[in-house]
């Protein structure tokens, strides 16, 4: 089997698309935003993607919306969905012969569904993908930072993304136990939003609730407060409110907590074999929701084990998905065939 230099490991995650090369070059790495214009017979027709869409988020004239193709980590609209993955491809693949037809490893999370997984790959291939191949995210992201799913020895993964998180241990080519939920980044920005309304009597946009969650990625070394520009609920006046990062954290602390609580429900499936391992080992955790203050020490407390920030956190799912383009046992094995070694 050859492998051309257009073929493809993509991540295309609820907040963020990112595309690689096999060598692990990065391509694109973009938020999954999409800016259409909407005609008058119901038909959406792409204008922009990435960061110029998600900028006009509640900015956008009539006659135009902005919309994000994928939420909880599945194709909610196949038409949008292929649109956004056709401008993706035009992106990546400037030259016309680089768009022929290329072979791509898509990462899709554990707990998708046998219809959510068949959606997906439909969209990309009506998307200009010639051949996918759907690899589950966890194991994608391992690839990425190195770890060989196919060794006999136990590893654990967490990735807490935009709209899943999910915790899983693997060997030898196959899952030893799972846990997802559909509660991630998505729910903690809803949750700031409303406690900002709540508390705060301050009406913000989402791109201003994703912005102060993103800012708590970055804290660790600072107390400045976050200055938060909206509108007041009962006036309706533009006003600013100034927010401590220790504030916005237990805002989304209960969110925070109830995404721990439910990945701690791999532990139930563990094999008792399997833990040794992964004490030695630790856990390995990756996804922008593993990046908040403070989550890194929670996980640990809840699962037992020692919990090992990602280097590339963001990237290593597409990264992973890359380097499995000449890694023919690995997805093989995890799409239910044996390895072949």
């Amino acid at each position: 089997m050859s492998f051309l230099s257009t073929d493809f490991g993509i991540d295309l995650g609820t907040a963020n698309t990112v595309v690689c090369r096999r060598d692990g070059t990065i391509l694109i790495n973009e938020p999954s935003v999409m800016l259409v214009s909407l005609g008058p017979d119901g038909s959406r027709k792409p204008i922009l993607i990435g960061h110029q869409a998600r900028e006009l988020t509640g900015r956008t004239p009539v006659g135009m919306a902005t919309m994000r193709p994928i939420r909880d980590g599945v194709v909610t609209d196949l038409q949008s969905t292929k649109g956004f993955v056709s401008a993706v491809i035009r992106q990546v693949a400037r030259r016309p012969w680089e768009r022929f037809r290329p072979r791509a490893i898509c990462g899709v999370p554990i707990g998708a569904t046998g219809l959510e997984r068949q959606a997906l790959v439909e969209a990309l291939e009506e998307g200009g993908i010639g051949h996918v191949d759907l690899l589950p995210e966890p194991i994608a992201g391992a690839i990425g930072c190195g770890i060989d799913p196919l060794e006999a020895r136990a590893h654990m993964v967490v990735d807490v993304g935009g709209g899943t998180a999910e915790v899983t241990a693997f060997c030898f080519g196959g899952i030893l136990s799972s846990s997802s939920c559909r509660v991630a980044g998505d729910e903690m920005t809803a949750a700031l939003n409303q406690y900002l309304r709540q508390e705060h009597h301050l009406i913000v946009g989402e791109l201003t609730a994703e912005d102060i969650k993103i800012r708590l990625r970055t804290s660790h070394d600072t107390t400045d407060p976050i200055v938060v520009e909206g509108r007041d609920v009962f006036s309706g006046k533009p006003r600013v409110q100034t927010l401590d990062p220790d504030e916005a954290s237990l805002a989304i602390r209960p969110t925070v907590d109830g995404i721990v609580d439910a990945l701690a429900n791999v532990l139930d499936q563990l094999p008792p074999q399997a833990v040794g391992d992964i004490m030695q080992l630790g856990v390995l955790a990756f996804g922008g929701g593993s990046l908040l203050e403070g989550f890194q020490k929670h996980l640990e407390d809840a699962l037992g084990f020692a919990v090992t920030l990602a280097e590339r956190p963001l990237t290593c799912v597409a990264e992973g998905a890359g380097r499995s383009l000449v890694l023919p046992s690995v997805v093989a094995a995890f799409r239910g065939a044996p390895p072949t070694f």
